[in-house]
C-alpha cells in the first residue's frame, strides 16, 4: 500500500448494532461513548446497539453515533493503522479526518460533533426542509434546475457525490419543483430522501452561526497529513483555513466527487473507509477503478485488515 487515503462516512451510514463489538473490545472506546453520553444526556451506546432505528436516525443522535464508531476503529487499530497520504470525510465524517490528521483529539471531536448535531437539529425545526437524489444529470444542469426552481422555494445542490449522483436540498416545495424540472431535462431519476432536514443549504444558517461561535474557542493543531475539506475538494493543511471550511461546510455543498477525483489525480492506490456501512466505498468503486478499496466497520474487519498489513 504505497499511497493510501483514509475516508470517514457521514449521516445515513448508521445501523442498529453498529460499534457494539468495538465497544466490548476496548476500555478506551467505552470511555469515548461515556463522554458522548454525558454530553448528550442520553445513553448513546445503548441507542447505537439496540435502537430503535427511528430514534437513531434523529440528527442529534446519528452524528455522534457514526463518529464514535469511526473513532472506535481508529482506537483499536492503533499502531496497525497504515500511514495515510491524505484523509477526508463526508460531511460529519470530516471530523474523523481531522482526528486522523492530528488536528483534533478524540475527545474534542466528540464534543464538537455533539454540539454540531444539536445545532443542526434545531435548525431543522426552525427551517423545515428536505433533500432529493438526482441521477444522471450533469452538475451544470442541476445548478440550472435549482435556479429555475427557486421560484417555488429554496433549493440548492448539496452533495456532489459522484459523476452521476447529486443530492439537492432546501424547502419541500423547492426540492419537489427541482425534481420535476430535473426529469423534464433528462434526469434518469429524481428521488425524495427520508431525511430530517435541508442539510448543506441556506436553511442551515442558524447552525452555521452557532458552530462558528463554538469552534472559535477550539484550538486546531498542526496537520500531520493533508485533509481534503468538503467545501473545496482539494488538499489543505492550514489549521485556521480548515476551521473556516468546517463552518462553511454547513451551508455549502459537499464536493465528494471532486475529492475522489483528487485522489485519482494524486495516484492514491488504496482507499480505506473507516466506520459504519459501505456508502463511500460504493461511490469509490465507480470513480476509483484502479484503487484497492477496504471497508473497516467491525472487529472482524480490523482483524482481517491487520493481518493483511502484517503480511
Amino acid at each position: 500500500m504505497n499511497k493510501a487515503a483514509v475516508i470517514f462516512p457521514g449521516q445515513a451510514s448508521q445501523y442498529v448494532g453498529m460499534g457494539k463489538d468495538l465497544y466490548e473490545a476496548s476500555a478506551d472506546v467505552r470511555k469515548l461513548y461515556e463522554l458522548a453520553s454525558d454530553e448528550i444526556g442520553e445513553n448513546i451506546a445503548r441507542l447505537s446497539f439496540e435502537g430503535p432505528s427511528e430514534k437513531l436516525t434523529e440528527t442529534r443522535f446519528t452524528q455522534p453515533a457514526i463518529l464514535l464508531h469511526s473513532l472506535a476503529v481508529l482506537r483499536i487499530l492503533g499502531e496497525n493503522m497504515p500511514p495515510a497520504a491524505v484523509t477526508a470525510g463526508h460531511s460529519l465524517g470530516e471530523y474523523g479526518s481531522l482526528v486522523l490528521a492530528g488536528i483534533l483529539d478524540f475527545e474534542t471531536a466528540v464534543r464538537a460533533v455533539v454540539k454540531r448535531s444539536a445545532l443542526m437539529e434545531a435548525a431543522c425545526r426552525e427551517n423545515p426542509g428536505t433533500m432529493a437524489a438526482i441521477m444522471g444529470l450533469a452538475e451544470d444542469k442541476i445548478a440550472e434546475v435549482c435556479r429555475m426552481a427557486q421560484a417555488a422555494g429554496v433549493v440548492v445542490p448539496a452533495n456532489f457525490n459522484s459523476s452521476i449522483q447529486t443530492v439537492i436540498s432546501g424547502s419541500r416545495s423547492g426540492v419537489e419543483e427541482a425534481c420535476r424540472l430535473s426529469k423534464e431535462v433528462g434526469a434518469k431519476k429524481a428521488v425524495m430522501l427520508n431525511v430530517g432536514g435541508a442539510f448543506h443549504s441556506p436553511l442551515m444558517e442558524p447552525a452555521r452561526t452557532g458552530m462558528a461561535e463554538y469552534l472559535e474557542n477550539i484550538e486546531f493543531g498542526s496537520a500531520e497529513i493533508p485533509v481534503v475539506p468538503n467545501v473545496t475538494g482539494t488538499a489543505e493543511k492550514s489549521p485556521s483555513r480548515l476551521k473556516e471550511l468546517l463552518v462553511e461546510q454547513l451551508t455549502s455543498p459537499v464536493r465528494w466527487y471532486d475529492t475522489t477525483c483528487y485522489f485519482r489525480d494524486e495516484a492514491i492506490d488504496a482507499c480505506l473507509e473507516i466506520g459504519p456501512g459501505k456508502v463511500l466505498t460504493g461511490l469509490a468503486k465507480r470513480e476509483l477503478r484502479q484503487t484497492r478499496l477496504h471497508n473497516i466497520d467491525t472487529l472482524e474487519d480490523i482483524e482481517k485488515f491487520s493481518a493483511v498489513i502484517a503480511g
